[in-house]
C-alpha cells in the first residue's frame, strides 16, 4: 500500500513538474533565454522522459544557437538521437513526428517526405468524439509552424506552414504564439509580405496585449524599413509590455553601437540584467570594448570566448578580431578573420555591417575584390529586405570603384537603380553617369546624360557629362562630337537660350572648328578638282554644302551677339566673310586663261 502510494505521489510531482517546466521553457525560448529554456526543459525530461512533449521541447532547446545561426551538426545529430529514442520508447506519438521534420528540414531531407511526416503528425491527433471531433489538435498545427518558422527562408515550406497555422489559430482562439509563428513565417516568404506579417503580429496582441514578442517583431520589420518613428514606438511598447524581455535591450544597443556610444551603454545594461549569462552575453560585452575604443581590452576577451568556446560557436567572434584588427592597421589579420567568418557563418545571421566592413577590409587588397562580391551575392539570395538589397548593391559597386573597375561598378549602380524603381534620385543620375565617364563609355554617359537632363533639367551636370563624353568620343574631330552638341545646343534653346548663350557659343565654336576642318580636308583631297573650263568635281560641291554649314554656324553665333562691337561678332564676322568669298568663288570658278583667273590654285588652303 505504501509502495502503491509513493509511485501516486512520484507521479504527481513528475506531472507537476511537467505542467511548470514546459511553459516556462517555452517563454524562455521565446525570450531568447537558450540556457534557461534548456534547464527548464532538461527537468521536465529528467521528471518523465517518456512524455512527448518534454522529449520534444528539450530538442527545441537543444537546437537553439544563442544567436550563433543554424545549428551545428553536431547540435542536429544529437536531437535527432534524442527523437529517435523518444519514438523507439513512446511510439509514432505527434510531438515527436514533428520534431523529425524539424530535423529533416535541418537535413535538407526531400519537402514532402517531411510534409508527410507533419500529417501523420496531425492525422494522428484528430480527435474521434466530443465537441472536438474531427478536428486535429492546434498545438501540433503551431509546433509545425514552428518547424518551419525556425529554418532559413529558402528551408521547409512557408506557404504550408502559413496554412496549417491559420488551421490551429481558428481552432484555438487564444494562444499569440500561433500567430506569432505565422509572422515568420510571411517574412521568410519575403520582405514583401510585411504587411501580413505585421496583421499576424496584431493578431497576437490582440489575444495578449502584453506580449512583448509580437511588439518587437513589428518594431523589426518598421527597423528594416528605416522607419525610425514606428520601429521605436514597438520597441517601447516592448519594453512596457514586459521590462525583463532581453532581445529589445540587445537590439538597441546593436542600433546604438554605431550612433551613440553612450546611449549603447544603458541598454547593454539592461541586456546583461535580463539575458542568460552565456557565450552570447560575452560575445556583446567584447563588442562594447571595441565600440568604447577598448582594442586592447576587446581582443582580450574574444581570444578568451575562443578559448572557451570555438569559433564555430560564435562565429561573430572573427567580426569582432576584424574590427579590432582593422582599426590597429593590421590588414591582413582583419581579412583573414571575415574570410573565415563568412566561411563558417550561416548566410541568414551575417548582418549587413559585416559587409561593410569587409568591403572596407578587402578593397584595401588589389585583386580580393570578386571575393567580396561573391559574399554579398550570397547575402542578397537570402535577406529579404529591400533596404539591405540596395545597401548590400552599394557596397559592391563601391568596392568596385575603390578599384578603379568602373565597368563593374556601372553593372552594379544599374542593379541598385533597378531595384529602387521610378525616377531616379539627383544623386544616382550623378553617380550613374560619373561612373560610365570614368569608365569611358561615352555612349552610356550620353544616354545617361540624356536622361539625367529630362529629369533635373534645372541642374547643371548632366549638360556638362554630355559634352565632355561628346567630345570625348571624337578625338579625331570627325563630326561625331558637332552632331552631338548640336543636339545640345538645341536642347538649351528649348530650356532657355538667353540663359546658356555662352554654352551654345562655345558649342557653335566647337562645331566651326570641326566643320572648317572638314572642309580643309576635303579642299586636299585629290578629287577636288576645277578642270580648265570651269567644271567642278562633285566633291567640290561637296565642299561648298559644307561651306554653307560653316556660313549658317557662324549666322548663329553673330546672332547671339548682334553687336558689331562685341568681341564675339568681331570673331565670327571674318571668318563668315572669308568663307562667303571661298564660297563665291568655288560657285564660279575662273576659267583658265581668262583675264584675273588664277585656277584652282589661287584659292588657297581652306
Amino acid at each position: 500500500m505504501k509502495k502503491t502510494v509513493s509511485l501516486m505521489l512520484t507521479a504527481m510531482l513528475a506531472a507537476q513538474c511537467l505542467m511548470a517546466q514546459i511553459p516556462a521553457g517555452i517563454k524562455f525560448l521565446n525570450y531568447e533565454k537558450n540556457k534557461s529554456a534548456k534547464e527548464a526543459f532538461q527537468k521536465a525530461y529528467e521528471a518523465n522522459p517518456k512524455d512527448p512533449q518534454a522529449i520534444y521541447w528539450l530538442g527545441q532547446a537543444m537546437l537553439a544557437t544563442d544567436g550563433a545561426g543554424e545549428p551545428s551538426k553536431e547540435q542536429i545529430a544529437e536531437v535527432k538521437a534524442l527523437y529517435q529514442k523518444g519514438l523507439q520508447e513512446v511510439g509514432s506519438d505527434a510531438w515527436l513526428l514533428v520534431g523529425m521534420g524539424h530535423v529533416g528540414i535541418l537535413e535538407k531531407e526531400d519537402i514532402n517526405a517531411v510534409k508527410q511526416k507533419f500529417e501523420q503528425a496531425i492525422t494522428s491527433t484528430i480527435e474521434t468524439k466530443g465537441k472536438n471531433k474531427g478536428k486535429p489538435n492546434p498545438a501540433i498545427l503551431n509546433a509545425i509552424g514552428r518547424a518551419n518558422a525556425e529554418v532559413g527562408s529558402d528551408q521547409g515550406d512557408h506557404n504550408y506552414a502559413i496554412e496549417k497555422l491559420k488551421q490551429a489559430a481558428a481552432l484555438d482562439l487564444t494562444d499569440p504564439d500561433i500567430l506569432i509563428n505565422m509572422g515568420i513565417n510571411y517574412l521568410k516568404l519575403g520582405g514583401e509580405n510585411g504587411g501580413d506579417a505585421v496583421k499576424a503580429y496584431q493578431e497576437a496582441l490582440t489575444r495578449d496585449p502584453k506580449n512583448a514578442r509580437a511588439f518587437y517583431r513589428i518594431g523589426k520589420i518598421y527597423q528594416s524599413q528605416n522607419n525610425k518613428e514606428l520601429f521605436e514606438q514597438n520597441f517601447a511598447s516592448a519594453m512596457e509590455a514586459d521590462p525583463a524581455y532581453p532581445p529589445v535591450y540587445f537590439n538597441y544597443y546593436d542600433y546604438y553601437s554605431t550612433r551613440d556610444v553612450n546611449r549603447a551603454k544603458e541598454y547593454l545594461d539592461k541586456y546583461i540584467a535580463t539575458a542568460d549569462k552565456d557565450p552570447m552575453l560575452e560575445l556583446v560585452m567584447a563588442d562594447y570594448l571595441f565600440r568604447s575604443g577598448k582594442n586592447a581590452e576587446s581582443l582580450a576577451k574574444v581570444k578568451e570566448l575562443e578559448a572557451a568556446v570555438g569559433i564555430k560557436t560564435l562565429p561573430k567572434l572573427d567580426v569582432l578580431y576584424a574590427f579590432n584588427y582593422d582599426r590597429i592597421d593590421d590588414s591582413v589579420q582583419a581579412k583573414n578573420a571575415l574570410t573565415r567568418y563568412f566561411a563558417n557563418a550561416p548566410v541568414s545571421k551575417i548582418a549587413p555591417g559585416d559587409y561593410e566592413l569587409a568591403v572596407k577590409v578587402f578593397s584595401k587588397f588589389p585583386g580580393s575584390e570578386m571575393q567580396a562580391v561573391g559574399y554579398l551575392e550570397k547575402a542578397l539570395s537570402s535577406d529579404t529586405s529591400k533596404v539591405n538589397k540596395l545597401a548590400y548593391m552599394g557596397q559592391a559597386a563601391e568596392l568596385f570603384g575603390k578599384a578603379k573597375m568602373y565597368d563593374k561598378q556601372i553593372e552594379w549602380l544599374q542593379k541598385q537603380a533597378a531595384l529602387k524603381g521610378g525616377t531616379l534620385s539627383e544623386f544616382d543620375y550623378y553617380r550613374l553617369t560619373n561612373t560610365a565617364f570614368n569608365a569611358k563609355n561615352y555612349p552610356l554617359t550620353i544616354e545617361l546624360s540624356k536622361k539625367y537632363m529630362t529629369d533635373y533639367p534645372g541642374k547643371p551636370q548632366p549638360y556638362r557629362f554630355f559634352k565632355l563624353a561628346a567630345i570625348a568620343s571624337d578625338p579625331d574631330t570627325t563630326g561625331v562630337a558637332a552632331k552631338h552638341l548640336m543636339y545640345l545646343d538645341s536642347i538649351y534653346t528649348v530650356i532657355d537660350k538667353e540663359k546658356y548663350k555662352v554654352d551654345i557659343f562655345r558649342n557653335l565654336y566647337y562645331i566651326l572648328f570641326s566643320t572648317t576642318k572638314e572642309m580643309v580636308s576635303m579642299k586636299n583631297d585629290p578629287d577636288f578638282k576645277i578642270t580648265s573650263d570651269g567644271k567642278k568635281t562633285a566633291k567640290v560641291d561637296e565642299y561648298l554644302g559644307v561651306a554653307q554649314k560653316v556660313v549658317g554656324i557662324l549666322d548663329q553665333m553673330m546672332a547671339l551677339y548682334p553687336d558689331p562691337n562685341d568681341d564675339n561678332y568681331k570673331y565670327a564676322a571674318p571668318i563668315k566673310a572669308d568663307i562667303m568669298k571661298r564660297i563665291e568663288y568655288y560657285s564660279n570658278p575662273p576659267v583658265q586663261g581668262k583675264k584675273g583667273s588664277g585656277g584652282a590654285a589661287t584659292a588657297g588652303k581652306g
